[in-house]
């Protein structure tokens, strides 16, 4: 078929569509027409409908949505003259139709992703230069040694593989500095690195001046570097020893590739997952962009940078002046200058880095405001829509990507819309409760199913709401200042070697409690209107229905601010891996459980438990990952226990020089199938009905965890008050 008749067939099915979701109807015939979709929705995904009915199911679930659209805009909203009401209510129908418009950008990217790669690490045949750079600023040496040990142990020939690292903390102007202590400890922090980076044989490079953050970093290593191609790995994004034989043969391939962009795999929870205690159960945040959104934008050559586990080719980076720096997100600009000049991009799915998220509640708003500010600083001075060079899927991929941190705008209408009603009488919603459920219900029904088809696995019902609904607070006002003033946020490194101590609420979680109080005192109006106000008992329930949705998700970010202890002081791997422990010239067989940047906790057969005391110096030997080798890894026995002829013991680590940070890195890092596996155990779809289920249990018991917590808080809060009153 030639274009001419595709394109009119096209335009005979949209015509035909708006004609009939443009029909006046009856309340009766719609509820029956919403009804009818829902159900056959649900028949398809009940029996697994894939392929073209997963088509159909998104595509029914398309028209009831276009016909809420049609009746909210033409039948909803407050008259002008009551510019009390209209204000409000159009801000409203604003925000509902940004809803509506980036589930239509989600349909068109992800509706059909592409599949994942098979694995190419056994393909390899040319093996081009790379070097490989580990930008850093403050970061831990710890961490900075297991990161680079774990670069340097890659599977890649000696003489084709440089590693390089970045220093931005010990820069000229840092060791120059009019701050004694700042300079004195950025003096000690260029001394132990470059010790750090001869015994690991890595090369150390700072620059004078901190300029352009992390671009200019990056920036700086390309000029003083000449590899092919190059890898790009945050201070705590440690590679597997086959990150390269998986990503650099695709540029063979592809002359105008440019990156070659991997997931971020975390090794600890975000403190969402962390105080709700749902990490090893289901799938982390971050799945649902690296799972399923990046294979879909892949589909549409606008897979973009994401700052690290990549690999990008030095041509492509020197035709456009290498990275970006303008934003605050230098990778995502980065990959649109690239992708603008015709150069393209793949994905692969699959985990070949570890890395650390933020461990407080302060630190992952912190880092969620640099990736908003980010954003919207490439749409105000990029504008993609519009950047030349880009074909219209790319376009239309960008703008999601960027659109979509306005989501604090829209969901802070939806938190307060309902109190316009109950607390003022204002009708800024013009329907009926049966019109709400044969359009609003029905629309919401549909919405939650299309997002459950597109996400299922990777994303639980509700959970991307509560996620935006902890970040709007402090995003808002993040987002407004940088609309305002686009040039004013600066690149802030987001702390990664934290732990929390003690049981303690957030220190930016106050507000949580007082939007909480607003919501019950908002549902107690609720009920007294519907008793007192029969007349208007179905609008109230409507209204009163939503404020309670936005109670439950209130109560549960009431837990995530109640940030719980940390037992451990870093985050531990599970593992299982045959070792042998050393003590006093005797080798006892054992097993390593679980390993920590820190330590590890081991498996010890041996029926006379009192050989080993708690502060005994004992050694790991053990076999690395690829077999190649045997590691001695010295250990500082922390604590015993004995259950029948197993002793379980957690050690510390002793390393005797940097380079035994290479046998701590194949404990942690080498086995990327490890990461794979974790992956898939938690990658589950509970249903719509299952999960909703759970997500209120989840919330109701989240609230009354985070209300013990600020109870608890502000009793010692007077009890300190009190003492220093005695005290004066």
């Amino acid at each position: 078929m030639g274009k001419a008749p595709s394109l009119a067939l096209w335009a005979l099915v949209m015509i035909l569509a708006i004609f009939i979701l443009t029909l006046p109807v009856n309340l009766q015939t719609q509820l029956i027409a919403s009804i009818t979709v829902v159900t056959l929705m649900w028949i398809i995904k009940i029996l697994k409908g894939d392929g073209v009915w997963r088509l159909i199911a998104l595509a029914l679930g398309t028209a009831i949505v276009l016909r809420y659209v049609y009746w909210r805009t033409t039948e909803t909203l407050p008259p002008v003259a009551q510019i009390e009401s209209f204000i409000p209510g159009f801000l409203l129908y604003l925000a509902e139709m940004y809803s509506v418009m980036m589930l239509g950008l989600s349909l068109f990217i992800v509706a059909k992703p592409l599949p994942s790669r098979p694995s190419r690490a056994a393909t390899q045949k040319r093996f081009p230069l790379v070097d490989v750079f580990v930008p850093t600023y403050n970061e831990d040496i710890t961490l900075l040694a297991n990161t680079l040990a774990a670069a340097k142990a890659m599977d890649y020939p000696a003489d084709k593989l440089q590693i390089w690292l970045l220093d931005d903390g010990g820069t000229v102007q840092k060791r120059n500095s009019s701050e004694l202590i700042a300079a004195e400890a950025a003096v000690l922090r260029h001394r132990v690195l470059q010790d750090l980076c001869q015994e690991l044989g890595v090369n150390y490079l700072t620059r004078e001046r901190n300029e352009h953050a992390k671009a200019g970093n990056l920036n700086n290593g390309l000029a003083h570097s000449k590899g092919e191609l190059v890898a790009v790995f945050d201070a705590d994004h440690a590679p597997a020893r086959d990150f390269l034989l998986e990503t650099v043969g695709y540029f063979e391939e592809d002359p105008r590739l440019f990156l070659v962009q991997t997931p971020h795999f975390f090794i600890n929870p975000d403190p969402l997952e962390r105080n709700l205690e749902t990490f090893n159960m289901m799938p982390s945040e971050n799945e649902m962009f690296y799972g399923i959104i990046q294979r879909g934008l892949d589909k549409w050559n606008a897979a973009f940078f994401c700052g690290s586990a990549a690999v990008l080719s030095r041509k492509a980076l020197e035709s456009t002046g290498g990275f970006s720096g303008i934003s605050i997100t230098e990778d995502c600009e980065t990959a649109l200058a690239l992708h603008s000049t015709g150069w393209n991009s793949i994905y692969v799915d699959k985990p070949l880095i570890a890395g650390l998220q933020p461990a407080t509640f302060a630190s992952f708003i912190g880092q969620r405001s640099r990736w908003a500010q980010g954003m919207m600083q490439i749409l105000r001075f990029r504008m993609p829509l519009f950047k030349g060079g880009l074909s219209l899927p790319q376009r239309l991929c960008y703008m999601s990507s960027t659109l979509f941190w306005l989501f604090p705008f829209p969901r802070a209408i939806f938190l307060i819309a309902p109190l316009f009603y109950l607390f003022f009488d204002l009708e800024i919603f013009t329907a009926s409760g049966g019109e709400f459920l044969g359009y609003t219900l029905a629309y919401i029904l549909v919405n939650i199913t299309m997002q459950n088809y597109l996400y299922g696995s990777f994303r639980w019902p509700w959970i991307s709401e509560l996620y935006e609904y902890v970040q709007t607070i402090h995003l808002l006002p993040a987002v407004v200042s940088v609309i305002l003033n686009p040039r004013r946020p600066t690149f802030k490194v987001t702390a990664k070697d934290e732990s929390v101590s003690t049981a303690r609420l957030s220190e930016i979680g106050r507000p949580f409690f007082i939007i909480f109080a607003i919501l019950v005192l908002a549902t107690i109006v609720a009920i007294y209107r519907i008793y007192h106000e029969p007349y208007k008992a179905d609008v109230t329930l409507v209204v009163g229905g939503w404020n309670l949705i936005n109670l439950v998700l209130a109560g549960c970010a009431l837990g995530v601010v109640s940030e719980r202890k940390e037992h451990s002081s870093s985050r531990r791997v599970r593992v299982k891996r045959r070792c042998e422990f050393g003590l006093n010239d005797q080798w006892y067989p054992a097993s390593i459980e679980d390993v920590s940047v820190g330590g590890a906790r081991i498996e010890v057969f041996n029926r006379d438990d009192e050989l080993i005391d708690e502060g005994s110096e004992a050694i790991l030997r053990f076999r690395t990952h690829h077999g190649d080798q045997t590691a001695l890894l010295p250990v500082l026995v922390r604590n015993r226990k004995a259950v029948g002829d197993v002793i379980t013991i957690g050690c510390q680590y002793r390393p005797n020089g940097a380079s035994d940070h290479r046998w701590i890195a194949d404990l942690i890092f080498a086995n990327s199938a490890q990461w794979a596996e974790f992956q898939q155990g938690r990658r589950r779809n509970p249903g719509i009905l299952n999960g909703t289920v759970w997500f209120l249990w989840l919330c109701f018991y989240q609230t009354a965890r985070g209300l013990i917590y600020f109870t608890r808080n502000f009793g010692q809060s007077k009890r300190y008050a009190d003492a220093g009153k005695g005290g004066k």
